[in-house]
């Protein structure tokens, strides 16, 4: 009879958040097709909203629902900090085909906004780096064109909500398809500062009441 070989299960998170890493790669790096993004770093507030998002219907994708829709608050808070809690570092930016004009007009939404069409800058409540900023906003470097154009498209056609009130719906609605185009181009393209942390909120800093923030 050959012998029945052991496997060894250690009960911590890490083990546990193999159901994560299975799609969103080795410890929360990102999937190398560009479709389920990174988890590692991330502000653990945005972590957690969009975990109860997730389960709670206000971002739709089945596979999700269904892992978490028997977790508690605590336990989705646990996962949230576990990844939040990974400093890891990010890959080089992909290249991005895009003229010098589209990529002009995403570093001019992203860093300066358009005032003549009442668009804050993305840096405006990303923070100053596009890092994120503590405890809830995500950082915006470091992920692929098509899973920001895809997130942004989902905010336009009411796919991805958020609490009320939902500032990145409005901000979206605002975007003309062509923005839309050039601040993803542009935001793909910035390689991630390191490190990578998230800023500190500073309570006059943002203009916008956004329910998954404040």
């Amino acid at each position: 009879m050959a012998a029945q070989q052991r496997h060894d299960f250690q009960d911590n998170m890490a083990q546990r958040m193999q159901a994560c890493t299975a799609c969103h790669g080795e410890q929360g790096r990102a999937a190398p097709d560009g479709y389920y993004p990174r988890l590692a770093g991330k502000p653990v507030g945005y972590l957690y909203n969009q975990l109860r998002n997730f389960r709670e219907g206000r971002r739709n994708y089945q596979l999700m629902t269904q892992l978490l829709a028997p977790l508690n608050d605590g336990y989705l808070l646990e996962i949230a900090e576990h990844f939040a809690a990974l400093e890891l570092p990010y890959p080089a930016p992909a290249r991005v085909i895009a003229s010098a004009q589209t990529l002009q007009r995403g570093e001019q939404l992203a860093l300066r906004g358009d005032a003549t069409r009442q668009l804050p800058a993305c840096a405006t409540c990303h923070g100053a780096a596009l890092t994120g900023v503590l405890p809830a906003t995500p950082g915006l470097l470091g992920l692929p064109r098509d899973y920001l154009n895809a997130q942004l498209g989902a905010w336009r056609n009411g796919q991805r909500k958020a609490q009320a009130p939902d500032c990145m719906a409005d901000i979206a609605l605002a975007l003309a398809p062509d923005d839309v185009a050039a601040v993803s181009a542009w935001l793909a393209t910035r390689p991630v500062p390191v490190p990578a942390r998230a800023a500190t909120a500073s309570p006059a800093r943002s203009p916008l009441a956004c329910g998954s923030v404040h």
